[in-house]
């Protein structure tokens, strides 16, 4: 019996989760263009997934997959990270994207993940429009991970609560193309190992939370608003930006 009752909770959190529709994305392009010739691969950036990989911790509380990328890496190395990249032509969707990743960074093997829904589009800094995919692993004891090496140099896990508290938080204000905004740090240890978990990872976290929590966070956030150039070809970046 006892295990009855947070199966039955994550069983409604899937279904609650199921019914939620992000808005229109506002980095799908300009359709007044679509006559115009090779304007679909003018105004369409690229594009990328993160998997928001959801467990039930052995307290009672839902935790999240956090990787480090490998310190080898040019961009972002030594970064907290959901898992997630770039998408491939080969996929069938976001979330095939961001499985796909998830395989090859951490070895998670999708038949784990019951996917549930989709959030909002966020754009990093280098105008990679990136897809957080939230996900729920039912059985973290069948998760057996497998790094990446040369992506991955560390995989661990954090309370999704987190991410809406003051606590472990400080933030920095900074100003880009007129406007203010918050960079949110949240600081993590777990074995005596300490991370932290900043800059668009952050950004992504506290909305998740906010919308599995159905609050928002302790915190005021300001967040920056990106404009996509109006004839950009393919930007590049990273999904952790």
């Amino acid at each position: 019996m006892d295990g009855e009752e947070p199966a039955k909770e994550i069983e409604a959190l899937i279904q609650r989760l199921r019914l939620h529709q992000p808005p229109p994305s506002p980095y799908a392009g300009d359709p007044s263009t679509a006559a115009t010739p090779n304007a679909g691969e003018l105004l369409k950036p690229r594009r990328a997934a993160v998997l928001i990989c959801l467990f039930r911790g052995s307290a009672g509380e839902l935790r999240v997959i956090l990787t480090k990328r490998s310190s080898s890496l040019s961009t972002h190395s030594g970064e907290v990270a959901l898992p997630g990249g770039k998408a491939d032509e080969g996929d069938a969707d976001d979330a095939a994207t961001a499985l796909r990743e998830a395989k090859e960074e951490i070895g998670m093997d999708p038949c784990l993940v019951t996917v549930v829904t989709s959030l909002e589009h966020f754009l990093s800094k280098h105008l990679l429009v990136v897809v957080p995919i939230v996900g729920i692993l039912s059985d973290i004891e069948g998760f057996k991970p497998v790094l990446n090496i040369d992506e991955v140099d560390d995989i661990f896990d954090v309370p999704l609560e987190m991410f809406l508290k003051d606590e472990n938080r400080r933030s920095e204000e900074r100003e880009r193309m007129g406007q203010v905004f918050t960079i949110q740090y949240f600081d993590y240890e777990k074995e005596n190992r300490k991370y932290v978990i900043w800059g668009l990872t952050a950004r992504i976290l506290i909305h998740a939370a906010s919308i599995v929590y159905q609050r928002p966070p302790d915190f005021v956030e300001r967040r920056l608003q990106f404009n996509l150039p109006k004839y950009s070809i393919s930007s590049s970046g990273s999904a952790t930006s």
